[in-house]
């Protein structure tokens, strides 16, 4: 029996829960201290990590340009959550580091996320949350950790 749902609602519920999850959480990191944080900045951030990466690299794991990525890297630069430096093992090449801002908005990223889902758990129920959490584990891939959403999107 067909659904009276259009095949379409789903990814655009879907995808407009990421939007509430993800303008949620940066209305409350902007009440936290970190105002200019914006969606792909954490994508960018997840993709330069602990370790520092290069700009090469970094598009190439966000699936754009070295010029985008390197547009992304300065508004982060200017913004404070990031800095260059140059490669200990290699002179010359600049690295891109997290500034221990860019790691402080990670961790209240982090913990945030832990709030909202603690939240959906209340509204939904800790059941059906977690129902719904491996159904979509059951349709997605197993890499959790795909940064390539600005390259996707087709712009940074």
């Amino acid at each position: 029996m067909p659904s009276a749902t259009p095949g379409f609602e789903l990814p655009l519920r879907l995808f407009l829960a990421f939007r509430v999850l993800i303008d949620e959480l940066h209305a409350e990191l902007a009440r936290q201290g970190h105002p200019d944080m914006r969606p792909m900045h954490g994508f960018v951030m997840q993709a330069i990590g602990s370790r520092g990466t290069t700009a090469v690299d970094l598009g190439r794991v966000l699936g754009v340009s070295k010029q985008a990525a390197g547009k992304t890297i300065e508004t982060l630069e200017r913004a404070g959550y990031v800095e260059r430096t140059r490669d200990p093992d290699d002179t010359r090449r600049k690295i891109v580091r997290l500034t221990p801002f860019g790691v402080d908005a990670l961790a209240r990223s982090a913990r945030i996320f832990d709030t909202l889902r603690a939240r959906w758990a209340e509204e939904l129920g800790q059941d059906r949350l977690e129902a719904l959490e491996d159904d979509l584990r059951k349709v997605t891939p197993e890499g959790l950790w795909r940064l390539d959403v600005p390259g996707w999107f087709g712009t940074m």
